[in-house]
């Protein structure tokens, strides 16, 4: 199993890196050109910047889905909320019987006031509700800027907005085919880190205490993808764990690597994967966290059917906890039913590896 793994790691693994290096090329142009137009109609945007190098706004999701955070502009000075209070507001204005529900696990409010800084536009009405900066809000004045720099820019060809409720979903035509981008708006608290990400755990082998102090000095980002509720985002911190990842001299990366070669060629292919490469890679931090020694990633083969063993559990347990916010499962509201077909799939794999490689 071995050599044929390895094999199947250095052949596919770099032509996925090819392919999806020159859709990240393509998508990156086209992002960077909408949203300096959305930035030069709205100043609480900025525009995605173009990188020759790793672009840290665009996450690769799968091979035709990516996560494109849109920075938002003018707010500093990140402090936590002082006091908890009812919100009995609706997004239609109209008071509510009954106050809203509170944010649990990844979500939380965000209010004008915990920001020493913010400027009026972000006390507005299109975008504030008594005090609270409400995602939705944000979300409407942010889909119109996309439809209008659509039309600005002389994309609509290459560029078409997706209905969707609530997110802003885009398809971008490239040489390599159509890609979905989820276009989210994004606070960045670069000087503090969530109280709600309790990490790590006590008596904790991995990562390394030093590791662990320049996680936590990259902060964290809120999202605008649901209603009233901000989701917590730690996409910079979980950057930099990935790189630093076999420090040691091991085999974690080729691990990962492999996995997900494995999930999008045979177990879980498609445009919208149950499970995505931000699930596999949460699968990756804990199973490194329980496997924190150099000694357990020597051998390329156990540590892929480690990384197998702990997947096939989480998607079986229909539960995989955040790697940071612990108290938040990643597949809460995944289908049942797709990720029952994946544990059998996975399961399949597990009973003979060799015969169910591609």
């Amino acid at each position: 199993m071995e050599g044929y793994l390895e094999d199947c790691l250095l052949n596919k693994v770099d032509l996925r890196r090819q392919w999806i290096s020159q859709m990240v090329e393509e998508v990156q142009k086209v992002v960077h050109h909408l949203t300096t137009e959305i930035s030069y109609q709205d100043f609480r945007f900025q525009a995605v910047p173009y990188c020759d190098t790793y672009n840290e706004n665009i996450k690769v999701l799968a091979p035709s889905q990516f996560l494109v955070t849109v920075p938002m502009r003018g707010l500093a000075g990140y402090r936590e909320a002082r006091q908890q209070r009812w919100r009995y507001y609706s997004l239609r204005g109209a008071r509510l019987p009954r106050p809203l529900q509170d944010p649990d696990g990844l979500q939380q409010w965000l209010e004008v006031e915990q920001f020493l800084k913010s400027p009026g536009q972000w006390h507005e009405a299109d975008v504030n509700i008594e005090g609270d900066i409400v995602p939705a809000k944000v979300l409407q004045v942010f889909r119109k800027l996309v439809e209008n720099a659509i039309e600005t820019c002389r994309l609509s060809g290459r560029v078409r907005m997706l209905m969707d409720h609530l997110v802003v979903r885009v398809v971008v035509e490239t040489s390599a085919g159509q890609v979905e981008l989820q276009l989210t708006p994004s606070v960045d608290i670069p000087t503090a880190w969530s109280k709600k990400a309790q990490w790590p755990s006590c008596l904790k082998r991995w990562p390394s205490p030093e590791t662990v102090q320049c996680i936590k000095s990259f902060g964290f980002s809120l999202l605008a993808c649901s209603s009233y509720h901000w989701q917590l985002s730690f996409l910079r911190a979980e950057q930099v764990l990935l790189e630093q990842l076999d420090e040691d001299g091991g085999c974690r990366r080729k691990c990962f690597q492999a996995l997900r070669q494995m999930k999008e060629d045979v177990w879980c292919p498609g445009t919208r994967p149950v499970i995505t490469s931000y699930h596999l890679q949460t699968v990756l931090f804990w199973t490194c966290e329980k496997y924190p020694y150099p000694k357990d990633w020597q051998v390329f083969s156990r540590g892929f059917l480690r990384l197998v063993r702990k997947l096939h559990k989480c998607v079986s347990q229909h539960f995989l906890k955040h790697y940071f916010v612990r108290k938040s499962n990643l597949l809460q509201y995944a289908s049942s039913r797709e990720l029952d077909a994946l544990a059998q799939t996975l399961a399949f794999f597990l009973k003979d590896p060799q015969i169910s490689l591609p």
